[in-house]
């Protein structure tokens, strides 16, 4: 009986442990979704859900006469920069082609972040031969810390053109209206067939007037979100993704005759190289031996993987994946989405595995494995047991850097608050006065250290690229889990 008694106290214990280290998946996706509205610039709609937000920069573009109202602050600023913001988008679309049926009830909101993000970038590209690169003076707008409804700071719009180019822009921006036509297509197909039209209108644009936005727009986006990789690796991913929506082979014949820029395995909002091959690896998994890109995605996975010989990350010790720079989380949201997009390629090549030097090869179950253990550190499986992402968990970051979130909304305080004026709310010491739910902040250092402390940006600032790869990760473990 005590033999008994004993072996069920250990079972109950296994099964509170099991309970305890699992995560509500789905959750997590409502309020990564959900962020979205707290990065909305312009007219917000009677629908919001995160009330505390209002109408903001109502006047953008007029400087340069055109209506750029609309869009998303990127981050805990009240700057577009459109760059980074098009990455957002075209990941939010991929995110709904590759796992939207597995989103139930929140696809509409995730349709509804998408279309925000195509309706201004159907506005910033309405002029041929010209694109909106950016909206707001950024050495003026990081000079104060001013709620986005109080703005008083430049809202100087940056424009690229054909003596002023700006390939690596206006590249992304037809990759995300690319992506979302085929998103759309089902749901509004004239909508579709505009956002398909103007994607292949500014991918001509960025193709014949090559050259960097970074000389283009100069102070507006450097050193803030210079383009660091160069513009070719957008041309191939417009074309890669213009492919996939119009099936014409002009557009393979150049992400073909261009691959050989792409043995490289990054993938953020400055460069695509890995995001590419993984892209492109669905439509020739079949020939691996005839082209670059299968490989290429294979050693992008190995240099990902822990146990890897050719791994180029490094993890803490907690877990958590780590590569270079600020913001560590959007490389892992990022890298944590193209292993599970790769683990449905080779499931549907046979269950292909990859192999990785001289070690045993790699089955598909293994990268989801991979991508799970570092969507569970940011929800909260961590040396700090602390959820990444404002809202979720019992223990999260409340002194994010953002305005917004920081300081006390219109209506807790209808009078406007100076650019100045808001730097109390900055110093103070105490936790934000609205909640950005669903915002994933940078996250914690290599040794898994987070100190809530609004003035370390790296670590406490929330990003739409660190969200948007996320939402289809989240929605993948909400359906396999």
């Amino acid at each position: 009986m005590g033999g008994k008694l004993m072996t069920l106290k250990v079972l109950v214990g296994m099964i509170m442990v099991v309970k305890v280290a699992s995560h509500d998946y789905g959750d997590a996706l409502s309020k990564s979704i959900l962020f979205f509205e707290g990065q909305r610039s312009g007219k917000i709609p009677s629908t919001q859900r995160m009330t505390w937000r209002k109408d903001s920069a109502l006047y953008d573009g007029s400087d340069v006469g055109l209506d750029l109202v609309g869009g998303y602050y990127d981050a805990g600023d009240n700057v577009k920069f459109n760059f980074p913001m098009a990455f957002t988008t075209t990941m939010l679309a991929w995110s709904i082609l590759e796992f939207g049926d597995q989103m139930g009830a929140d696809k509409r909101y995730a349709l509804d972040a998408l279309k925000w993000g195509t309706d201004y970038f159907l506005k910033a590209t309405s002029v041929p031969g010209k694109v909106a690169a950016q909206v707001g003076h950024p050495i003026g707008d990081h000079n104060c810390w001013e709620r986005p409804e109080d703005m008083d700071t430049p809202r100087t719009s940056y424009v690229v053109n054909t003596t002023h180019p700006g390939s690596e822009v206006s590249a992304e921006i037809a990759a995300a209206l690319a992506a979302s036509s085929m998103v759309f297509k089902s749901v509004d197909g004239v909508y579709s067939t505009l956002l398909l039209q103007r994607a292949s209108q500014v991918y001509e644009f960025a193709q014949k007037f090559q050259g960097s936005y970074n000389p283009s727009v100069g102070e507006g986006v450097c050193p803030f979100y210079c383009d660091y990789n160069g513009y070719m690796d957008e041309l191939i991913w417009g074309a890669a993704w213009l492919f996939k929506a119009t099936g014409l082979e002009t557009y393979w014949n150049y992400v073909v005759q261009n691959n050989q820029i792409l043995d490289n395995y990054e993938f953020g909002w400055d460069s695509k190289n890995a995001g590419i091959n993984i892209l492109v690896s669905q439509c020739v998994m079949n020939n691996p031996n005839a082209n670059p890109f299968v490989s290429n995605a294979d050693k992008f996975v190995c240099s990902v993987l822990p146990e890897s010989p050719t791994k180029s990350v490094t993890y803490s010790p907690g877990g958590l994946l780590f590569k270079p720079g600020g913001s560590n989380t959007q490389h892992v949201t990022a890298i944590s989405f193209l292993l599970l997009v790769y683990s449905n390629y080779l499931k549907a090549a046979n269950n292909r595995q990859v192999q990785c030097g001289n070690n045993a090869p790699t089955p598909p179950s293994r990268l989801v494995d991979v991508a799970k253990s570092q969507v569970d550190y940011i929800l909260g499986s961590n040396p700090m047991k602390m959820s990444y992402m404002v809202g979720y968990g019992r223990k999260f970051p409340v002194k994010i850097h953002h305005r917004g979130s920081c300081m006390p909304s219109i209506d807790a305080h209808p009078r406007h608050i100076t650019c100045k004026g808001g730097t109390y709310f900055f110093e103070m010491k105490y936790r934000n006065y609205n909640m950005l739910t669903g915002a994933i902040v940078g996250g914690p250092d290599e040794n898994d250290l987070y100190i809530d402390d609004r003035n370390r940006p790296p670590q406490s600032e929330p990003t739409t690229y660190i969200n948007a790869p996320f939402v289809g990760v989240l929605a993948y473990f909400k359906s396999n889990s």
